[in-house]
């Protein structure tokens, strides 16, 4: 009887398997990450008295280490021929970096364990994302990505709130907080072991792999994966340059939370505009993964970056507290339209055997680029005006739209 099409598959048998896996993974992981992450400010600065300076140091170095981590566990991942492993791995890393939290006594301790906590991000990343779009048939990663995505920014919402209900129940209580992480650490590890099947080229040449996946690039893992673009094709080359340049112009999202106070939102309800900007985010996933699937995922991009200038422009000339309710919903759907396509364009580009390098290499460029992105918006915040830092940032977007179109072409096969 001949396999029924993908594109006929529903969604509960497209999402079945490692996506529901990898998304439950990823909902408890952020659970664990964002009871912990609202707090770290305080604790470290009213705690352990230590300043602003030293704040900015420890995100510097946490950020640094996952970015250059996520570049050497995809090269690990396609060097071993493994991906679930190696995610897993990164998620105990982190299970077991952020209790260490509720034992630090000194700003130095905090910036160790912090560092350790992302280190645990960057070796999954690639491996976990190399791991899903394996696993599910090349036009239907859009909607695996969108789901996987979903689940995260839906643990992005629950983990505050359970932070805010156990400040509430234990005033000042920071080490309470920071040791309870450990359940929903330890539940995503749980879950990537549990609940996911390894299908990596060794799995594959093992005779292991999931079967009858209609157009699975089978492509021999190289004996020796480099870290080097030159083993990718020109489109992959030109995407990552058109993703860098968008980063340059994509600034911490802080900025955004500062403009809202700004246009009047009160103190008291910046984490409830918080809260309703990551729900945003959750409800519009996995549309837009399945409209990456139907247009492809460059059109989705060059859509959602436009939508990104859009924002920004409006963040530029809003003047009243509705409007940054407002705009902070539709950035929602920004991230909604790009998440997901993002990474299913990695994984149409690059071949199996190089599939977790070219994840970790994507992460990296998103990375390196971040680090100067908030400098630089930042100067012409203060330079200039906070009007002029998100009219040039809509700027950048726009020219990194028309990079992704001028470097990439309309059509790529599918891998």
């Amino acid at each position: 009887m001949p396999e029924e099409p993908s594109s006929r598959r529903s969604l509960r048998e497209t999402l079945a398997g490692n996506p529901l896996g990898l998304g439950i993974t990823s909902f408890w992981a952020d659970v664990a990450g964002e009871m912990m992450y609202p707090l770290l400010p305080a604790f470290l600065t009213v705690v352990l008295g230590a300043n602003a300076a030293f704040l900015g140091l420890v995100e510097g170095v946490a950020e640094s280490t996952a970015s250059l981590l996520k570049l050497a566990g995809g090269w690990l991942s396609d060097r071993l021929g493994v991906r679930k492993p190696l995610a897993a791995w990164g998620y105990g890393v982190a299970a077991v970096a952020r209790p260490l939290l509720a034992l630090v006594t000194a700003p130095w301790q905090l910036l160790i364990a912090r560092a350790a906590d992302r280190a645990g991000k960057g070796i999954r990343t690639a491996p976990r994302d190399a791991l899903l779009a394996g696993s599910v048939d090349a036009d239907r990663r859009g909607v695996a990505f969108g789901f996987q995505r979903a689940m995260d920014n839906a643990g992005a919402v629950v983990g505050p709130l359970v932070a805010a209900g156990l400040m509430a129940l234990w005033a000042g209580g920071y080490r309470r907080v920071f040791a309870l992480s450990v359940i929903p650490g330890v539940l995503s590890v749980l879950a990537i072991l549990r609940l996911t099947r390894e299908v990596g080229p060794r799995a594959e040449a093992d005779g292991h792999a999931e079967t009858g996946r209609a157009g699975a690039d089978r492509a021999a893992r190289p004996a020796r994966p480099r870290l080097s673009l030159g083993a990718f094709g020109t489109p992959f080359r030109g995407y990552l340059g058109a993703v860098f340049l968008f980063t340059l112009g994509n600034s911490s999202d802080a900025f955004l939370l500062l403009r809202a106070g700004q246009l009047g939102v009160a103190t008291a309800a910046i984490p409830l505009l918080w809260a309703a900007f990551n729900l945003s985010k959750t409800a519009w996933n996995l549309p837009g993964g399945l409209l990456s699937d139907r247009l492809g995922p460059r059109r989705s991009i060059l859509i959602g970056w436009g939508l990104y200038a859009l924002v920004y422009v409006g963040f530029a000339v809003a003047g009243r507290t509705w409007h940054a309710w407002a705009l902070f919903l539709v950035y929602g759907l920004f991230y909604g339209l790009t998440e997901a396509p993002e990474r299913a364009y990695v994984a149409q580009m690059a071949p199996e055997g190089l599939r977790s390098t070219a994840y970790g290499t994507f992460h990296f460029a998103v990375g390196l680029a971040a680090l100067p992105a908030s400098l630089l918006f930042g100067a012409v915040w203060e330079l200039a005006s906070p009007e002029a830092a998100f009219l040039t940032g809509a700027g950048v977007g726009v020219a990194a739209a028309a990079l992704l179109l001028l470097l990439t072409p309309s059509r790529t096969a599918r891998a």
